[in-house]
């Protein structure tokens, strides 16, 4: 599946589904940032169970310091609509492999079980 390109207009939409949604927050003028790309593109096409958003940070500046994104690339990683994994920098093909892996492997009624401990 081909990366989608995530607005304000359909940022919430797209990662408040079920499943998971990687989001790559980007910029043309970021070197990592194109290094990055062909790595998020192959892993696209490996698991097309998954949506790859990505967030062009001049253009939606706004949904980048919703994110508070201070660091480029960003990626996060969300499940069910509740965000499990945020950092920045460019990630090697294996560990954005590993993450996958590990957000699959996620039992989302403990982490909404830990959020809501959280919020008291």
């Amino acid at each position: 599946m081909a990366t989608v390109e995530l607005t304000t207009a359909n940022f919430d939409e797209v990662t408040g589904s079920d499943g998971i949604v990687l989001v790559d927050f980007w910029a043309d003028w970021c070197g990592p940032c194109k290094r990055f790309a062909p790595v998020y593109e192959r892993s696209s096409d490996k698991h097309s169970e998954i949506v790859f958003g990505k967030v062009d940070t001049e253009a939606q500046q706004e949904l980048a310091a919703k994110f508070d994104v201070r660091s480029i690339p960003t990626i996060m990683a969300i499940r069910d609509g509740v965000i499990v994994f945020a950092q920045p920098g460019a990630l090697p093909e294996s560990a954005l492999e590993n993450l996958i892996e590990q957000v699959q492997a996620l039992d989302m009624d403990d982490v909404r079980e830990k959020l809501a401990g959280h919020s008291h």
